[in-house]
């Protein structure tokens, strides 16, 4: 990816890309609330900063900066986006984006929700 897409991502409103996400589970047989379980299994948000953030048209950059708590199992979601393998992503706000897009693209096409939530399992001491 270019520097000049990478600018574009960073200032890309949640607003403007959460009705694409959206449109493309629900065409597929999914539901708004599917998509705002992943969102907030990712992010920490609540179901209402969620809805504030989309409201107000809030930069991913700033999304993804001001997110509560990250989930730590999001660092299982691996396999390729836009040509791209997620895993391999070096900027971190590009990867969380690509993260939340692999995630609705998996909801889109029929993956359970347990399966798209991963777990993260803890080592025993």
């Amino acid at each position: 990816m270019n520097i000049r897409n990478e600018q574009r991502l960073y200032q890309m409103s949640v607003g403007k890309v959460y009705p694409l996400y959206l449109a493309k589970v629900t065409k597929k047989g999914r539901t708004k609330e599917e998509v705002d379980d992943i969102i907030q299994w990712l992010t920490g948000y609540s179901s209402e900063e969620l809805a504030q953030v989309v409201q107000q048209e809030v930069s991913f950059e700033q999304f993804f900066k001001n997110a509560p708590k990250m989930n730590e199992a999001r660092r299982l979601i691996t396999g390729v986006i836009c040509g791209i393998r997620v895993e391999e992503i070096k900027d971190p706000i590009i990867q969380e984006v690509r993260y939340l897009d692999k995630l609705i693209d998996e909801l889109a096409k029929g993956k359970k929700i347990e399966k798209i939530k991963r777990p993260l399992i803890k080592m025993e001491e």
